[in-house]
């Protein structure tokens, strides 16, 4: 996908406000990106279709309303892009104190009222979150473990995964059981997301 291509996929789905916000959040994470390493910087050339359109496809695979976790959050991504483009509750949970000052000055920039920020490992949260999404932050098997706490039943899980996401989820149906289904992505071929649903020990 290009940056054309993204931006359009982002018209053809949003309103001009929400693509607006996109925009400003783009600018705000390319000038963090000179303080701190958010995002890889060779990624911050195709920003849209790597990050923002990865990010925002995500919505697709959960409507449902409800909270939305994103564990791990880091840079925004992609839990400030599903805040814009969502008004239902999001939750960005992050460790690191420098991450969670940059997001909350987006939340504050763009206006987000719908966001909570927990400086914190997921483990140390609490509450129910109907959609849960992670990126990059580990194994389908580890954060079924540290977030399992975190779901019920009806929880939906909407994880990006690179290419070996078939076989993260045969690791981990040696312990969990529930609905597993592995979704190709629409930014790159070597991309894939795992939705999976019922999660539950064995």
């Amino acid at each position: 996908m290009t940056e054309d291509e993204a931006r359009d996929w982002i018209r053809s789905r949003y309103d001009v406000s929400r693509e607006t916000r996109l925009a400003t959040f783009v600018d705000l994470l390319r000038d963090e990106s000179t303080r701190q390493n958010l995002v890889s910087p060779t990624s911050l050339e195709q920003i849209w279709a790597r990050h923002i359109v990865d990010s925002a496809q995500l919505l697709e695979h959960a409507d449902v309303g409800g909270l939305w976790l994103d564990i791990g959050s880091g840079a925004g991504l992609p839990g400030i892009v599903l805040a814009i483009l969502r008004d239902e509750p999001v939750e960005l949970v992050e460790p690191r104190k420098l991450r969670t000052a940059f997001l909350q000055h987006c939340v504050d920039t763009l206006g987000l009222t719908n966001v909570t920020i927990h400086t914190a490992k997921v483990e140390r949260t609490t509450g129910r979150a109907a959609v849960i999404t992670a990126r990059a932050v580990g194994s389908l098997d580890t954060l079924f473990r540290i977030a399992r706490h975190r779901s019920d039943r009806s929880t939906i899980w909407v994880l990006p995964k690179g290419r070996n996401a078939q076989s993260e989820v045969e690791d981990a149906q040696l312990w969990w059981q529930g609905s597993f289904h592995v979704e190709p992505s629409v930014t790159a071929p070597d991309s894939l997301i795992i939705v999976a649903k019922e999660v539950r020990p064995r």
